[in-house]
């Protein structure tokens, strides 16, 4: 099967400045602070509030700050470090399934394709669309089967494999120490681009016109891995994206399940709904809705998620610190910020 499908190349996309200030994660004391590079400034602005939340020493204070020195530092870094770890393992890695990079439609359950169609056709309508797709109890909260068990099992064993290797891993964002970032694997070009373009957009088309879903011009992507000794949770947050899919695929596990609230711009309410993940099965969201994950008891848990973005809704106001963004030059996809630039055609055959 042919798809064509539009993306602008990744030279063009920016951060917002805040990404260097902003949102640092200190999961101790559960909370996000700023920092900007200033030592007195994070005193003044942060020792009150940390210390209401258990950082009462003068050592767990220093302790703090290295770490946001060092959190800061990193930022600084990213882009020409994530560059270097794509270039190393394009040179130097292996794949176990080299097939798995380039996406096929064998990769994708029937029920995903057969919405894709409806949503692609001329008689596709949002209420005709939601009437043949699973909603979940949190609002605008879409489930349905996205791979097959064949790709999730294979999907992990090429992660684990990756794992292995001794060469540099980045990881997906503050909140997650385990996980890998799949455009550093080289997931990008053949795989995640079409998934995007191809099935992902016309969905969020119908199912989110409001937060830009007809406009997904960059993503990005992560598997997060879960498991007693490692990450077990996910504090309540919100992603930095538009529109967000998550999909579960495998192993086994225990509990661990994910709660929902409301969007980040509403009031907090402590009333939240849950859902327990199934392999294969993925959630197709708001970005800005807030959310969690339980902590998992038993067994080992891995999730694909792909945070969409789009330009068009993110240069007006960036979702991280609620001002028209200022543009900072990165590689790649960036944060998904934009200047006016080209659009290129391209074709791939899956």
């Amino acid at each position: 099967m042919t798809h064509n499908f539009t993306f602008r190349m990744p030279e063009e996309f920016y951060v917002c400045s805040c990404f260097f200030t902003h949102n640092y994660f200190l999961k101790e004391y559960k909370s996000h602070v700023t920092y900007y590079n200033d030592d007195q400034r994070f005193n003044q602005e942060w020792s009150d509030i940390l210390h209401q939340k258990g950082c009462t020493s003068e050592k767990q204070f220093e302790a703090t700050l290295l770490k946001v020195r060092t959190e800061f530092k990193r930022r600084e870094e990213l882009g020409r470090e994530s560059l270097k770890r794509r270039r190393e393992v394009k040179d130097h890695y292996t794949p176990l399934h080299q097939h798995l990079y380039s996406l096929q439609d064998s990769f994708l359950s029937s029920r995903f394709r057969e919405l894709v169609e409806y949503a692609n056709s001329e008689s596709a309508t949002a209420e005709g669309l939601a009437d043949r797709i699973s909603s979940e109890t949190a609002a605008r909260v879409y489930s349905f089967p996205v791979f097959t068990e064949k790709f999730c099992r294979e999907m992990i064993e090429e992660l684990t494999h990756f794992e292995e290797s001794l060469l540099p891993k980045g990881r997906p964002n503050t909140m997650n120490n385990y996980g890998i970032l799949l455009n550093e694997l080289g997931f990008d070009d053949g795989f995640l681009e079409p998934l995007r373009e191809c099935f992902l957009q016309p969905l969020a088309r119908l199912l989110f016109p409001q937060e830009g879903g007809e406009s997904l011009d960059s993503h990005k992507a992560f598997v997060v891995s879960y498991k007693l000794g490692q990450d077990l949770d996910l504090d309540y947050h919100y992603d930095n994206a538009e529109v967000t899919l998550n999909v579960n695929l495998g192993k086994e596990f225990v509990d661990g399940e994910l709660y929902f609230g409301d969007m980040r711009t509403e009031p907090r309410r402590d009333q939240y709904s849950r859902y327990s993940h199934k392999r294969t099965v993925g959630l197709l969201r708001r970005g800005q809705h807030m959310h969690g994950a339980m902590e998992i008891t038993e067994g080992e848990r891995y999730n694909l998620i792909i945070w969409m973005r789009s330009s068009k809704v993110r240069n007006q106001l960036c979702p991280m610190c609620d001002r028209k963004p200022e543009l900072v030059k990165t590689v790649g996809y960036g944060d998904g910020y934009t200047r006016e630039g080209d659009t290129v055609n391209v074709c791939v055959a899956l």
